[in-house]
Formats: C-alpha cells, structure tokens, sequence
C-alpha cells in the first residue's frame, strides 16, 4: 500500500497551491461551511478499516499488530472493486468506551467507518454506538457484509427453485456476529421470521433458556415461532434441521451429516466457515439442490467483497449519514441482479471479480440512501 498525490507536484506553483500559501484558502471554506470538507479533501473518498484484533479470520484475538495485514488486504480491495480510499487502523485496546473514544476522535478524517474482525458481542455495542455518534456511514463488515451477500445468494436459489422466501423454513448455525446480522437480514428481504431457527453452541435459541446474552434474547423474542407463538423448536441443530429448507452455517461448528439428511428434499445449504466448511461441499450435495460455501475452490463462493465496496462506494457517493436496512437490501438484490439472466446451480453469486458488481452495488445503495431520507446530495 501508499498514498499518492492525484494532482503533480512539479512547480513552485504547484507547490503554492498543494500547501502554503494557497491551501489556507480551502481551510477558511471549510471553517465556514463544514460539508465542504467532502468536495475539497480525501474524506469524500476514503474510510477508516478500524479493529482491535480480536476476531482476524479464523485466527481468533492475535492482537492489532498481527490483524495489520488482514486491514491492509482489506484497504486494496476497497480501491480495487469501489475506488473507495481506505486506511487501516489497528487499536492497541479491548475496552469498548476506549475503541468508541478513538474512533469518534478520528472520524473527521474520514467519510465512513468499517468495522472489522472485533469479536461478538462487543462488535454490537460498538457499532450501535458508533452509528448513533457519528454523522457518517458505520458498517461492521463481518456482520453485514456476509449478510447481504447471504440474501443476494438465497433470492437467486429461491428464483432457480421456484420458490417464495416466505415460505421458507430457515436454520441458521451460529449466533456471533455474521450469525445474527444475517437472521436480521434474512427477514428484512422477505424471509418469515417465525420461520427462523437459530441455534449457537449449546443448541436452539429459544426464550426458554436462561443462559441467553441481550443480543440472544432478542433472537429468541424475534423468531422460532415466538412473534406469532407458532411452534417453538428446542433442542440441537439436528432437530432444528429437521424438515428445513435452508441451512445457513456462521459458526465453524461441525454438523453431522445425518442432521443434513433429515432436511427438506431440495434444500439450500451455504455452508460458510472458512476454511473448513461446517457441512463438506460433497456431504451436503448428496441432500440439497444448492450449496454454497466461503471457499474459492468451489462453486457460489460468498465473498463479502461483492458487498463492501459497493456499499462504501454509494454511501460516500450520496454522503449518507448512515447505512439503513434498505440500503442493505438494495444492495443484495443488486448482487443477485447481476446474475439473475444467467442462473445455474453452480453460479447463484457473481465472481469476486466481475466489474459489474461494484458499480451496480453501488448505485442501489445510493438511490436507497435517498429513499430513506439519510443522503446529503441529490
């Protein structure tokens, strides 16, 4: 990575211009109209990739020195894919108030703030935090990233299957960060949330239990048949799989195959954890009708570089003050949109490196940005 200059930098006059005497002017525009910052500096342009290095991959808490490389990769991908500037910044702290202190001070360097690889539940409170501080878009990539690629994904099967996403009977495997942003995001795009099972490592979540977190709680009072008290499923992921449509692994638990077996005939299974998948690709074929995985090395890779950028991209475009769930849900259905003529069982998803991706991406994010009241610019 580098930082260069856009303009040359080959003259006195150049000079002038680029710093003293000249850059006094644009200052003085900004001291007097604040919104000008975006026009005349990087901020229009570029976003913070900010962790503490508490959840890097599947490597676990390695700390912010060993997470620089991941914020780094991270950073390239945005400029290749969005055209966004991104800058990582990794936090020598765990505490909460200290990490939402650091970043709340930074943020008028910057046009948004994505949050990365901060381990659950604390990534919830800081972000919610965050969100309600700042006058700028905030977006925790391991949550939402994986989640509007998840829904892109599972209208495109619902479409090749012929089927409706309310009516569907969903399990999602996993209740950290990607596990509850991509339930959420499920029943916005249309999924029935009393069709939503959702199972951590100690089995169905349900209002039953008593060693639920809030973040839990609120999963329990919100799906598994709790809004319209239809029937609660309890016990382990094999009976929440059983006669499901969808399964959608977060968790990187293993799920034993005849768990698998006893889905619905022609089901959809996206198996996630990387890079062992919680269902083998091969198992999971002999029972669905789709699989999809986070590998590269099989089909319908879920890849959050199909969202983040574009999402980045439209934000900062129309200065969005904040990432809504309409947002979110545009952009899915613009992923799916870009493959929606060319549907297969083996391509539900674009490639990570289809150019139409981004641009469409971001596009629907900022007509979205407007419908929902929260752009600065037409």
């Amino acid at each position: 990575m580098a930082v260069a200059a856009t303009v040359p930098l080959t003259s006195r006059e150049d000079l002038s211009l680029a710093y003293t005497p000249g850059v006094a002017k644009v200052c003085e525009a900004i001291a007097a109209e604040p919104d000008l910052a975006a026009e005349y500096t990087w901020t229009g342009h570029t976003v913070a990739v900010v962790t503490d290095g508490t959840a890097v991959l599947g490597l676990g808490n390695i700390g912010p020195r060993a997470a620089m490389p991941v914020m780094e990769g991270k950073a390239v991908l945005f400029k290749q894919f969005g055209g966004v500037d991104a800058v990582p910044i990794c936090l020598d702290t765990q505490d909460v108030d200290q990490i939402i202190s650091v970043v709340t001070a930074l943020a008028p360097s910057f046009g948004g703030i994505n949050l990365e690889d901060i381990s659950a539940p604390r990534c919830f409170e800081i972000e919610r935090r965050l969100d309600d501080a700042l006058p700028i878009p905030v977006f925790h990539d391991d949550q939402h990233g994986t989640a509007i690629v998840v829904l892109a994904a599972l209208r495109n099967a619902v479409t090749l299957l012929d089927r409706k996403m309310d009516d569907l009977n969903v399990v999602v495997s996993g209740a950290g960060a990607a596990g509850v942003a991509v339930t959420k995001m499920l029943i916005a795009g249309g999924v029935d949330a009393d069709r939503v099972i959702v199972a951590d490592s100690r089995g169905v979540i349900h209002g039953g239990r008593s060693d639920l977190t809030p973040v839990k709680s609120e999963l329990a009072a919100t799906t598994n048949g709790a809004l319209h008290h239809g029937r609660v499923v309890t016990g382990g992921i094999t009976d929440a799989l059983a006669g499901a449509d969808v399964l959608i692994g977060v968790s990187g638990g293993q799920i034993p195959e005849e768990a698998v077996a006893g889905m619905a005939p022609e089901g959809i299974v996206f198996a996630l954890a990387n890079p062992t998948p919680e269902v083998h690709p091969d198992v999971a074929s002999r029972y669905a009708a789709l699989v999809a995985t986070g590998r590269s090395d099989f089909p319908n890779q879920i890849n959050n570089v199909l969202a983040f950028p574009g999402v980045f991209r439209g934000a900062l475009d129309a200065r969005a003050t904040t990432v809504t769930d309409g947002m979110k849900v545009a952009a899915a259905e613009a992923i799916a949109g870009v493959v929606a003529d060319a549907l297969r069982a083996d391509a539900i998803v674009p490639s990570p490196l289809d150019p139409r991706v981004a641009p469409a991406v971001a596009e629907a994010v900022a007509d979205a940005a407007r419908r929902d009241g929260v752009a600065r610019v037409a």
